[in-house]
């Protein structure tokens, strides 16, 4: 799919960060986008902004019939679906001692069945366009991050999905891509929970040093073009996958120390 001129795709969480920089993209290239997320004014000046026939759609992925009626939306506009990115999630900043479980069923209702229904209801359209399934996912989905327990959990259960839908479809021509974007600057840390649900409200990192949003969505184009498997986009993602293999001691401190380094840690 190196030409995506009149394809159409379905993004959700596309209001801003990889979202709207992937509606972006994908505009600039010809396809039509169906853009889904739960703050409808900022969506609409997205896709209003998109030089093709685009469709904005208010989207809670946590709710089964929000996704059902976003992907029906993109039949009804456009008649097919070619490409699906699960781009919506939310993270957490708490160790496990501390943190309300309802704040992990919040993470696994949006990060895993927010992917979930999209997925499924997506699945007969892009088995017959041959089209993508693409998760929006982190290294966190590759090994347990610490002070980020359901957001791990969240991502491994997306892993474990979109693995699980690519050998299903091995003969029906389906693409599954899992991405793993390393720290970006988006809005996903600014909004992330913390031990009592209540957002964090600034990011413990410094924005300046990280890809931007549209780098990122540069190079989830390019894997979907190629077709690729797995897209690990900086230093700390490919070497994890490295150690988790030949070291995993060696990543629990490396990652401890790497989190614990963090301002207003939680590990102090």
């Amino acid at each position: 799919m190196k030409d995506f001129k009149d394809k159409v795709v379905v993004i959700t969480g596309a209001s801003s960060g990889i979202g709207a920089a992937l509606a972006a993209r994908f505009a600039a290239q010809g396809a039509h986008v169906v853009a889904g997320a739960r703050s409808v004014d900022k969506l609409e000046e997205v896709v209003d902004s998109l030089p093709t026939p685009s469709v904005a759609v208010a989207c809670d992925v946590s709710r089964e019939e929000d996704c059902k009626r976003l992907i029906q939306r993109a039949v009804e506009a456009f008649g097919r679906i070619d490409v699906l990115i699960n781009n919506a999630g939310i993270s957490m900043r708490a160790l496990f001692d501390d943190v309300d479980l309802e704040v992990i069923r919040r993470l696994m209702d949006t990060n895993f069945w927010g992917c979930v229904y999209c997925t499924k209801y997506a699945l007969p359209y892009i088995q017959a366009s041959r089209g993508s399934i693409v998760g929006i996912s982190s290294v966190a989905g590759f090994h347990g991050l610490p002070g980020r327990t359901g957001y791990s959990a969240s991502k491994y259960a997306m892993h474990g999905l979109l693995e699980t839908v690519r050998v299903e479809n091995l003969k029906k021509g389906v693409h599954v891509l899992i991405v793993a974007p390393g720290f970006t600057a988006s809005n996903v840390r600014f909004a992330a929970l913390t031990a009592d649900g209540s957002p964090q409200g600034a990011s413990p990192r410094e924005e300046g040093k990280m890809m931007t949003a549209d780098q990122a969505a540069e190079r989830i184009l390019r894997a979907i073009a190629k077709r690729k498997r797995t897209l690990l986009m900086d230093f700390d993602g490919k070497a994890t996958r490295i150690l988790k293999f030949w070291a995993p001691k060696l990543l629990d401190r490396l990652y401890y120390n790497h989190m614990a380094k963090e301002p207003d840690s939680p590990f102090k």
